[in-house]
C-alpha cells in the first residue's frame, strides 16, 4: 500500500497547501481518501493522471473535503474517460454531490456519460464494504456537516491507513486506528480548543489509546504549522509518500 498526501492543508489554504486529498494505492486499485476543492489542480500539478482514480472515498460533506468531486467527475467527461468511478460516502452522499453538480455546473447531474459515477453509502459503525479486493469502513465521529461525518479506513489485508476526518476527540478514533499501518489525524491546532475539530495537545493526550504503527499530522491551521517543531509526530506535506 501505498500512500501520498496530494492535499494536507486546512479549508484556508494555510501555508499555500492544497485542501485534504490523499491517494492511496493498494490491491491494484488507486483511491482519493477524500477530494477537497483544489483536488484536481493538485493532481495536475504534482503529475497524478485523474482519470487513473478507480475510487473516492469521502469522510465528510464539506467543500474542502469533498468539492473537488465534481470537477474530477466532469474532467473524466472531458477526457473520455470510460472506466467506471465508484465513490464511497458518509450517508446523504449521493444527494449532496448531485446537488453540488446542479449548483456549480447546472444540468452536469443528468448529463449521459461514457463511464458511470456509483455512489454507495458507507456505514456509521465500522461495518466493512467491499471495494474490489480492499474494505473499506468508517465510523460517526463529531463535526457538524449536515451529514454523518466520518474517520475512514482502507484494508488490503496486509496493510491499513485511517484517517481521522475533521472531529473533535471521540473514541469512535480508537477504533479507526486500531491496528492501523498510519493513521493520518488532523492537528487543526495545537493547543486552542476548536469545536468540532482536534488540536494536537488533546491527540497527544490520547495518544496512547491509537493503536497504529505510525501517526502523522494533517489538515494543519497557520497557527499549528508555526508549531512544528514543538509536536513530537511528524507532519504530512503536500507529495508527502509514503509505503506501508
Amino acid at each position: 500500500m501505498r500512500v501520498r498526501f496530494i492535499g494536507s492543508g486546512d479549508a484556508f489554504g494555510s501555508g499555500g497547501r492544497w485542501q485534504t486529498c490523499i491517494g492511496v494505492d493498494a490491491g491494484g486499485l488507486r483511491l482519493l481518501v477524500d477530494c477537497g476543492a483544489t483536488s484536481l489542480t493538485a493532481m495536475k500539478a504534482q503529475g497524478l493522471d485523474p482519470g487513473s482514480v478507480d475510487a473516492v472515498v469521502l469522510s465528510h460533506l464539506h467543500g474542502d473535503h469533498f468539492g473537488g468531486l465534481p470537477f474530477l467527475i466532469l474532467d473524466g467527461q472531458f477526457s473520455r474517460r470510460t472506466r467506471p468511478l465508484r465513490v464511497l460516502g458518509p450517508p446523504g452522499a449521493g444527494a449532496r454531490l448531485s446537488e453540488a453538480m446542479e449548483t456549480l455546473f447546472p444540468g452536469s447531474s443528468r448529463v449521459r456519460r461514457r463511464f458511470p459515477v456509483e455512489v454507495e453509502e458507507l456505514a456509521v459503525d465500522g461495518a466493512p464494504a467491499a471495494l474490489g479486493p480492499l474494505s473499506v469502513r468508517g465510523w460517526q465521529v463529531v463535526h457538524e456537516c449536515g451529514a454523518p461525518p466520518l474517520a475512514v479506513r482502507v484494508d488490503d489485508g496486509r496493510a491499513a491507513f485511517a484517517y481521522s476526518g475533521d472531529t473533535e476527540w471521540t473514541p469512535a478514533l480508537v477504533a479507526a486506528a486500531r491496528g492501523a499501518s498510519l493513521l493520518a489525524a488532523e492537528a487543526y491546532t495545537y493547543d486552542r480548543p476548536i469545536r468540532y475539530h482536534l488540536d494536537y495537545r488533546t491527540l497527544r493526550a490520547h495518544a496512547a489509546e491509537l493503536d497504529a504503527e505510525r501517526i502523522v499530522l494533517t489538515h494543519m491551521s497557520g497557527a499549528m504549522l508555526a508549531r512544528l517543531a514543538d509536536a513530537a509526530h511528524p507532519a504530512a506535506h503536500d507529495g508527502l509518500t509514503l509505503d506501508l
